[in-house]
């Protein structure tokens, strides 16, 4: 399988973690720039994938974590695979694009126009259970210090006032 729509980007090194995905040219707003591809299975399979991923890059901090992308309620997407230039999009809390999914594909578009050379990012989405797994790295000023998924940030915080009061 070759990836598809990786003449917008190029791979290179991140001051976010290991490697990301630069912008080839100037991208505009709600174009978009690359699909998130891989292996489609079951969200059981996905779950112990995911785990196993997990697992792969503890001895290895420049490996991405976990590349299971959810699909829909049946189905995930396993992007760990070389052929998915997608995979190597870094997290950030200020991100300049957002995923789509439409008709069993992951899209990644534009957020906001990206200029060229410029790293791309999205939110990657995190819910609160093992967030302690999920450092974030991102370096933005609203950073809540882990990968989180921002309509949880001010239940995050609450959580952190709570422990400090203990």
């Amino acid at each position: 399988m070759k990836q598809k729509s990786t003449s917008k980007v190029f791979l290179k090194k991140s001051k976010i973690h290991g490697r990301g995905i630069y912008a080839k040219e100037f991208i505009k707003k709600g174009e978009r720039i690359i699909e998130y591809i891989g292996e489609k299975v079951t969200k059981k399979e996905g779950e112990r994938r995911a785990e196993k991923h997990f697992e792969m890059s503890k001895g290895n901090p420049s490996q991405g974590a976990v590349y299971i992308f959810e699909l829909n309620k049946k189905f995930d997407i396993d992007g760990i695979f070389e052929y998915n230039t997608a995979k190597y999009i870094n997290h950030s809390c200020n991100p300049n694009s957002e995923i789509h999914i439409r008709n069993d594909h992951i899209w990644i578009k534009a957020k906001k126009n990206i200029k060229k050379s410029q790293e791309i990012y999205y939110n990657y989405g995190y819910d609160l259970e093992d967030y302690k797994d999920h450092p974030c790295k991102c370096g933005t000023k609203n950073c809540p210090g882990f990968i989180l998924d921002e309509k949880l940030w001010k239940k995050f915080k609450k959580m952190q006032k709570k422990k400090v009061k203990k």
